[in-house]
């Protein structure tokens, strides 16, 4: 049995829809940010990065959330979660997944703490709306992407892993002044993943309430 340690709607939260997707047997372990558990010492010995989540699979402890994407895909293969080894589309599945973590997601911590890159409070929030207004640009990119590609997915027809993680980047871009759900296609894009049954127990589970992204 998984194990995913978890606080609700934390980068956990794709790795938990691809497991709500597989339908394997999984634990939620919440690491309670408030009390800051991720700083813990007994949870600096899953991750000494002090981030969440952690997957433990058996003797495997697994962190970053884009490799525990990557490794549920291949430990599922049945599941489809990701194209297959070798083709064009699992070349374009390792782009875009790269592109949300390295890209989109690290944009995404520069604007929800400016204040590690300054000191003042006036340059902090220089930071942060310069942060929003790099992000709007990455949306815009995924913007265009759906509308030149041949499904409602980012890969075309078919949900893949790439997707879920997308999501749960977006639901973090609902407060900007232009969400992702602002965009045409990324708005159909986020209501047909949310739509699915997989997605809604995993908010269930980690108890998020609407508004969703």
């Amino acid at each position: 049995m998984y194990q995913l340690y978890y606080y609700p709607g934390n980068a956990n939260l794709a790795p938990h829809m691809l497991l709500e997707e597989i339908g394997a047997d999984y634990e939620l372990v919440l690491v309670d940010r408030s009390r800051n558990e991720q700083k813990s010492a007994a949870y600096l010995e899953l991750n000494p990065a002090g981030r969440i989540p952690v997957l433990v699979d058996a003797d495997l402890v697994l962190y970053e959330s884009a490799a525990i994407c990557l490794h549920l895909a291949d430990r599922h293969p049945a599941a489809g979660l990701a194209p297959a080894l070798g083709s064009d589309e699992r070349a374009h599945f390792y782009k875009w997944l790269m592109y949300l973590t390295n890209t989109v997601q690290a944009e995404l911590l520069v604007y929800f703490y400016p204040e590690r890159l300054a000191d003042e409070a006036a340059a902090a929030a220089q930071v942060k709306a310069h942060a929003e207004s790099r992000i709007g640009a990455m949306l815009d990119l995924i913007e265009a992407a759906l509308a030149a590609g041949s499904g409602p997915f980012l890969l075309g027809a078919q949900y893949r892993a790439v997707d879920a993680y997308l999501l749960m980047l977006c639901r973090w871009t609902r407060n900007l002044q232009h969400p992702a759900r602002a965009r045409p296609r990324l708005g159909r894009f986020l209501d047909t993943v949310m739509a699915r049954a997989a997605t809604q127990r995993a908010f269930a589970k980690e108890g998020i309430a609407a508004p969703f992204y």
